[in-house]
């Protein structure tokens, strides 16, 4: 009797050792699959991209633009846009295109035209025509290499006026940050590396003033010089990208377009 007691205690003991080395390996296991869920989550990365040729001479105005009446079939009014572009020619390839790895256009340099921080639309030549809704818009238009980075220094900012809107148009000497790139499908090679651009307009960042804040996918960066950066590590699918104008302490900076999400997709 005594001799059975004995083995159903060391039993006992066995199988209460062999339970603890059971949740010591699904502790571990768990810590694997959190570190491994960590690095999954912040595969996504953002760098400086810095080598592009530069267009210090480079220059773009614009002549007045021409507004027609407002249609009552569409509540929009033809405006013709008049740029003048100097030492740069548009329709040609930049320097290092195709050989940087970001999306180009085979149709080469051209303008990015922003009204209201909407989406842009490119343009290879410099006269063209838009169908504008009635009120107080604000244009940024600046020319772009054929890659679609912007040349930060030939730029304007400008408001429009469609027909007789009420209220105040916004205020052009506020900081302002407009969202330019990426946008749209990405598919094959073109998806490894996503171009970031935006453009800030009154107002500079640094490590210790504005910054702009931006999440890809829901993960945060901060942004505290204005160059382009290449966003890598995507997955496919869709692609959200937020960019906020914020303040030394983080707080957005108020304005119309100081907020702005986007989403690409990758093929």
């Amino acid at each position: 009797m005594k001799n059975l007691v004995i083995s159903c205690l060391s039993l006992l003991l066995i199988l209460m050792s062999c339970k603890k080395q059971a949740d010591q390996n699904k502790e571990t296991e768990n810590k694997e699959v959190n570190t491994e869920e960590r690095a999954e989550e912040s595969k996504i990365t953002l760098s400086k991209f810095e080598d592009s040729p530069k267009f210090e001479d480079a220059k773009i105005s614009l002549n007045e633009p021409d507004v027609s009446e407002i249609s009552e079939e569409s509540g929009k009014a033809e405006v013709k846009f008049d740029f003048n572009v100097e030492n740069y020619e548009l329709g040609i390839q930049t320097d290092g295109a195709g050989e940087n790895g970001l999306a180009n256009s085979g149709n080469g340099q051209h303008i990015h035209f922003i009204l209201d921080n909407a989406p842009y639309s490119a343009h290879y030549e410099p006269s063209f025509s838009k169908e504008i809704e009635e009120g107080h818009h604000v244009l940024l238009a600046f020319l772009s290499r054929s890659y679609h980075e912007s040349v930060k220094n030939a730029f304007l900012v400008q408001p429009v006026t469609v027909g007789d809107p009420e209220g105040e148009a916004p205020d052009l000497t506020a900081p302002h940050m407009f969202y330019s790139r990426p946008k749209g499908t990405y598919s094959g090679k073109g998806t490894e590396k996503l171009l970031l651009d935006f453009f800030l307009v009154n107002t500079e960042i640094s490590e210790t003033g504005n910054k702009v804040k931006a999440k890809i996918n829901g993960e945060e960066f901060t942004i505290t010089e204005w160059v382009p950066y290449v966003i890598e590590g995507l997955d496919k699918g869709e692609v959200e990208i937020q960019l906020q104008l914020v303040d030394a302490e983080g707080n957005l900076i108020p304005g119309p377009f100081n907020d702005v999400t986007r989403t690409v997709t990758l093929k």
